[in-house]
């Protein structure tokens, strides 16, 4: 097919093969897959890799995108079938997603994608239309009890990037989901960190989290039991500013010796309109920089399941874990590269959401695909204003002097390089 020139509008797709080079996604796909360059399971896999890109759950119907500049992106020259990418998914255990979660976090650890020393830790729990019988459980305390996936992330505070994810069935407690996210977490960002988590973590258990993890100290906020309000009301706050004041004193769980540290917070001036929150930590940090900044950087997991949920992270027709996992992984290394390609953008580009980039940019951009020598060459229609020229014309020689090879397996060793007419 490469033969001919072709055209589409889906040449958009193709960005993100230099980002899928820095990334080294190829090769944490193959060490998932178990194959070699030239296999087929592979660039299955990128197919998949890149359906996300494009925020859409298949492009194998011709009513999403039959474009052949898509199909060419994932090194093959037809649309694999749903049934293929099941059989490829359903053949690989959960423990070899887990796996390649890892090598990925790995590699984005290496690549700079996390910085600074907060982690913010969250369950994200997925509606399902599973047909089979299984637990149920309220996404919110006002919902009724519905089938879910329960999938949880690690995000990296300051950038906003995901660090881990698990996942499991809605049997599996979120205590014991967390402190699997935590170990696998703790695998790739070893430096001293603070994890910030919200009510669900409140337990005995992931309280000693600073026990397990020499590196990790735990912030989150307490429940307000009659117990643990009946504490905070009567201890002497020190005021900070108008409407705010804060105390600390310890805290123990029921018939347990150890003790942690608990800061309160009083809200409000005049003593019958106080309200009270507390939160308890394993951390030796100064209690108003705990609750009035590190704690209001949580909100960082939030914005990443609003920024990058159209990528695959809010559907679960099926509650086969082989399969979900294996999605989920391959997903998140198409957001991987997407993050490295906003990187790139002008500003207001760079802040669109996942929907957004694919839409405008991925999906849609019209242009043309054709071989000169050993170079595929990629074509855009009209000056981008997304993109800079400078930082894909001369492709080759770009990634020669990052010291990444330029050929790109998937693609038969052909290179890659950009025109802008």
């Amino acid at each position: 097919m490469l033969s001919q020139k072709v055209s589409g509008t889906s040449v958009g797709i193709w960005l993100l093969v230099p980002e899928l080079l820095r990334l080294g996604a190829w090769d944490i796909i193959k060490g998932w897959a178990g194959k070699e360059d030239m296999d087929l399971d592979p660039r299955i896999a990128m197919q998949v890799v890149n359906e996300s890109a494009l925020c859409i759950n298949r492009v194998r119907r011709k009513n999403f995108l039959g474009h052949q500049g898509f199909e060419l992106a994932n090194g093959m020259g037809r649309l694999v079938f749903d049934e293929q990418v099941h059989l490829l998914l359903d053949k690989h255990t959960t423990g070899q997603a887990q796996a390649m979660l890892l090598n990925l976090g790995l590699q984005r650890q290496l690549s700079g994608h996390y910085q600074g020393d907060i982690i913010a830790i969250d369950p994200h729990r997925i509606i399902s239309t599973s047909k089979r019988v299984m637990s149920k459980k309220r996404k919110n305390p006002n919902a009724p009890s519905q089938k879910m996936l329960q999938t949880f992330f690690s995000v990296s505070a300051q950038t906003g990037q995901p660090i881990m994810a698990t996942m499991s069935s809605t049997g599996m407690p979120t205590t014991k989901a967390t402190s699997i996210l935590i170990n696998e977490t703790g695998r790739i960002v070893r430096s001293p960190s603070l994890l910030v988590a919200d009510k669900e973590h409140f337990t005995r258990e992931l309280s000693s989290v600073g026990e397990k993890h020499e590196n990790y100290d735990l912030l989150v906020p307490a429940i307000k039991t009659s117990r643990m309000l009946s504490a905070i009301k009567t201890l002497t706050y020190k005021r900070l500013w108008a409407g705010f004041a804060i105390a600390e004193t310890t805290f123990s769980f029921d018939k347990e010796e150890k003790q942690y540290r608990l800061i309160a917070e009083r809200l409000g001036e005049v003593e019958k309109d106080y309200t009270f929150n507390a939160f308890i930590t394993t951390s030796k940090r100064d209690a108003k920089k705990l609750i009035c900044e590190d704690y209001d950087k949580r909100w960082s997991v939030e914005e990443f399941f609003k920024f990058e949920n159209e990528m695959g992270i809010k559907r679960a027709s099926t509650l086969n874990l082989n399969i979900r996992y294996g999605k989920l992984a391959l997903a998140m290394i198409a957001q991987g590269a997407t993050y490295q390609l906003r990187r790139k953008m002008p500003a207001p580009y760079k802040n669109w959401d996942a929907k957004h980039l694919s839409t405008d940019i991925l999906a849609w951009s019209d242009g043309d695909v054709k071989v000169k020598d050993d170079t595929i060459i990629v074509t855009f229609y009209g000056k981008p204003n997304h993109i800079n020229e400078e930082d894909y014309m001369n492709l080759p020689e770009i990634l020669k002097r990052e010291k990444i090879d330029p050929k790109i397996p998937w693609l038969y060793d052909f290179k890659l390089d950009f025109r802008f007419k």
